[in-house]
């Protein structure tokens, strides 16, 4: 995906509070050199996200926010299993860390995948829009 959008990813030390940046008008990845695979992969999704909508810094902080959301949202739903996340809050009790850990990403994304998540009756819709039959995955719940 990368490849197609001409993007390149180049590992680097960021500031302590970054793992990842996009600099749109070099059409570039930054990612911090010595991040866990976990970290890393989330990041890169999360950044790649940010490739694919072109985005571009702002001063405006809702703007930035929503950004971010929709970053680890898209991230989320790429890296992260509808199956996978099942076994693993049932396995966890819905505990954060041991369901990120358990599913090799970040915690931010496990909680951007449980933002995505609509729970009906017995149903759990991922990534629900409106109107019928307009979702990513549709999961029956006993």
């Amino acid at each position: 995906m990368l490849d197609a959008l001409g993007v390149r990813v180049e590992f680097c030390d960021l500031p302590g509070d970054r793992d990842g940046e996009y600099l749109h008008t070099e059409r570039l990845i930054r990612i911090q050199h010595d991040l866990l695979l976990r970290r890393y992969a989330s990041t890169l999704a999360h950044e790649t996200c940010h490739a694919v909508y072109c985005d571009i810094p702002t001063r405006f902080g809702p703007v930035n926010a929503k950004r971010e959301r929709r970053a680890d949202e898209w991230a989320a739903l790429r890296l992260i299993d509808p199956d996978d996340y099942r076994r693993e809050e049932a396995r966890h009790d819905g505990h954060l860390e041991a369901m990120a850990i358990a599913l090799h990403v970040t915690t931010d994304l496990v909680e951007a995948f449980r933002r995505v998540l609509l729970r009906v009756d017995q149903d759990v819709y991922i990534a629900p829009k409106m109107g019928a039959g307009q979702w990513a995955h549709r999961i029956e719940v006993s």
